[in-house]
């Protein structure tokens, strides 16, 4: 079961992962990896249709399903059966609130692990400092708006997301600053004005938001590396700050590229580096990427790597999710007269709108990783090797952090400027 507010702290310098979404957080045991090969098919599938987009790219497919899966709670009729085809979460509907529940309970369960063993550690004359996830989901419903009470049961009991009231129609804008303040105060202000002026009006009924902050340090940490080459857009050759480090990564080579997993410090997660083999071949890549694929690097074998990539930053801005989503075979949870949520609330609701933020920074000593997803429901009408491998991540590539007990992503991107 989720908790409203989880904390903990990691070892040494961190790479603190946010994520920020209108729903939970959630991890995993061993029957959740359905979730996980859920998760991210829908997190690969987004991530091609964004990265024709081009540019850098950072996401949190977990938290936008998160989000999602507590707004599918209330779906009923063909709004219902397009989500679950959708969004991959299969027919099972308590066992898929239950699968998100683990992962929530799985990464407090890290963050525990991991403080014990920096007091045991500390007895000892150590200076490591423990993993920190603090998670928290909130509804946010109109006043004098009568939701229906198995819903609400379920999201207090399967997210601990708990229901505020606020007035949309007199204060939309006020309503819209607290619930931005709310997210930023929950992600340490990384995650700010994740809600755009506007998005909130009079007839507005719901809004369903998580929100996630991560902290953590590399298992080892790297060496900087001054004036690194890397080929900006697979063409344009620039020096860059970069990392270096050789040894034992998890590897595993893939078509058109390879997959390398750098632990961190608690190793319950790792980031993954998708590099392609040749300098423009990211897209090409990037369309061979499968949940398989991710599930087997959770678990890839160790090889001797002499790893160089990159310094990065991504700060990119709110991107309006609604129509990729009713591309993916979602449509009717938009429209006025097709959508169906009646499990919500007895007044026709439809999604008006998801966005959705997200933030990484990458060094030395980790990485900070952020990201936000708000679901705003609006009133409508019914309807090992002698010598190292050397892996020179010189051109675009793709990312993930990911959870290896089940290979859930909880970040997803790519990478073609760092700069």
């Amino acid at each position: 079961m989720c908790h409203n507010l989880k904390s903990v702290q990691i070892m040494k310098t961190p790479i603190t992962c946010l994520l920020l979404t209108a729903v939970a957080v959630c991890a995993i045991s061993a029957e959740s990896k359905p979730n996980a090969h859920g998760i991210n098919t829908f997190g690969l599938e987004l991530h091609q249709r964004l990265a024709k987009e081009g540019g850098n790219i950072v996401a949190s497919p977990w938290s936008i399903q998160s989000a999602l899966a507590m707004t599918y709670a209330g779906a009923a009729g063909k709004t219902r059966e397009e989500m679950a085809a959708a969004l991959h979460f299969g027919d099972d509907e308590k066992a898929l609130h239950a699968r998100f529940a683990a992962i929530a309970d799985d990464l407090a369960d890290l963050v525990k692990k991991s403080k014990d063993q920096a007091e045991r550690s500390k007895q000892h004359g150590g200076t490591s400092t423990p993993l920190e996830i603090t998670t928290a989901n909130r509804l946010f419903g109109n006043e004098n708006f009568t939701f229906e009470n198995p819903f609400l049961t379920l999201l207090k009991k399967s997210y601990a997301a708990p229901l505020e009231t606020m007035d949309f129609v007199s204060a939309p804008e006020p309503s819209r600053k607290h619930i931005n303040d709310w997210i930023a105060g929950q992600t340490k202000d990384r995650i700010k004005d994740l809600i755009p002026a506007g998005a909130i009006n009079p007839d507005t009924r719901l809004i369903l938001a998580n929100a996630i902050y991560m902290k953590a340090a590399w298992q080892e940490e790297f060496t900087k590396e001054a004036d690194s080459p890397f080929f900006v857009n697979g063409t344009e050759a620039v020096k860059l700050p970069s990392l270096v480090k050789q040894r034992l990564f998890g590897y595993l080579k893939i078509p058109g590229g390879a997959i390398v997993a750098v632990p961190y410090a608690d190793q319950g997660l790792q980031f993954l580096i998708m590099v392609p083999d040749e300098k423009d071949g990211l897209s090409t890549m990037e369309k061979t990427l499968t949940a398989d694929l991710l599930q087997q690097a959770a678990s890839a074998e160790n090889r001797e790597i002499l790893l160089h990539f990159p310094k990065f930053k991504l700060e990119p801005p709110s991107i309006a999710l609604a129509d990729h989503l009713s591309a993916m075979g979602m449509p009717s949870a938009f429209k006025q007269g097709t959508a169906d949520f009646s499990l919500m609330a007895s007044e026709p609701l439809s999604i008006s709108q998801v966005v959705h933020k997200g933030f990484i920074a990458v060094d030395e000593y980790g990485a900070e990783a952020a990201a936000a997803t708000a679901v705003i429901m609006q009133r409508t009408s019914r309807a090992l090797p002698a010598t190292p491998l050397e892996i020179r991540v010189d051109r675009p590539f793709a990312f993930a952090i990911q959870h290896t007990k089940s290979g859930t992503c909880l970040f997803l991107g790519r990478v073609t400027d760092p700069r």
